[in-house]
């Protein structure tokens, strides 16, 4: 039964929330910026990335909310106007927040030009130039266990998914296109899910206590963990090219910044992505130092 909320009250919570903001996402201050990010390696790295960034190359007031959560409270942030500038991947823009149907075939162009229209219409909010890489989601297993099982495919999966445990981080098992969608196309039947941090349950797989997990694409611990990567022979998951999502009001307040931003546009790709998520989780060196090692390297900061 849906629980019925009277106008007062309605109309008190909108009030705290609007109170929570920085003005609402229609609005901004010249001269100021607010970076943010997700909570796993790659996103802590694209936040800093864009915060050394933007620190060396204007002159706004540049503040950092690092880590700030999953898709669904970033989104709600920037509709609030509490963060300003944050990197997303265009499959989940696509289905997760615009929620629209992936239809397999969609190119890459596709899916982020239906992705970058819809969010200028429903938020107010501007998809710039793709940075290069697609950090898709990719079913991964212990490589013993895949030539033990004869494991190829996801469609593969099927005869052994009652006998296998699959772990991913919580936001996959909310997502549209994440759990619930993906066993109901591959007629997957797990014996046991859990719930883990997108940062350790490399780790798990690696050590027998999980045999299939979301891995991300551009993670070095795949090969580090000498794990395979299945084939998604249905094409379930789209392309997630990331890219940087920033609200038009601050664009607007700071005319030259878009043109600023864009100098990031195509200076990753999967690899080197994969490179520098490795100098964090595999060199144990600090999200932000390796973002501005990355920046010297590429003479985009001094």
């Amino acid at each position: 039964m849906k629980r019925l909320v009277s106008i007062s009250m309605l109309s008190i919570l909108l009030l705290i929330l609007a109170a929570c903001g920085n003005g609402g996402g229609d609005k901004a201050e010249a001269g100021k910026i607010v970076v943010s990010g997700k909570e796993y390696t790659e996103q802590i790295i694209m936040t800093h990335m864009y915060a050394e960034f933007l620190k060396a190359n204007t002159d706004l007031d540049v503040e950092i909310k690092d880590a700030l959560g999953g898709v669904f409270v970033i989104q709600e942030a920037m509709k609030k106007g509490d963060l300003d500038l944050y990197v997303e991947y265009t499959g989940t823009g696509y289905l997760n927040v615009l929620d629209e149907e992936y239809k397999a075939g969609m190119s890459p162009d596709e899916v982020y030009d239906e992705t970058k229209k819809g969010y200028e219409e429903e938020f107010n909010a501007t998809w710039l130039e793709p940075l290069g890489f697609n950090n898709t989601y990719a079913l991964a297993v212990r490589s013993e266990l895949a030539e033990e099982l004869g494991l190829e495919t996801y469609s593969d999966l099927q005869e052994h998914a009652s006998e296998l445990t699959f772990g991913s981080d919580p936001e996959f098992f909310e997502r549209g296109d994440g759990y619930d969608a993906l066993v109901e196309e591959y007629d997957l039947e797990f014996a046991k899910q859990v719930n883990i941090d997108p940062d350790l349950m490399y780790v798990a797989a690696k050590d027998a206590e999980i045999d299939v997990i979301t891995a991300f694409s551009t993670d070095a611990r795949i090969t580090q963990y000498n794990l395979v990567i299945l084939e998604d022979d249905k094409s379930f998951f789209p392309p997630y090219y990331a890219a940087p999502v920033i609200r038009q009001a601050v664009l607007d307040a700071n005319p030259d910044l878009e043109e600023t931003l864009n100098k990031l546009a195509n200076t990753l790709d999967d690899e080197r992505m994969q490179e520098l998520n490795g100098r964090v989780n595999l060199e144990n060196k600090e999200p932000e130092d390796v973002a501005v090692e990355f920046l010297k390297e590429e003479g985009l900061i001094d």
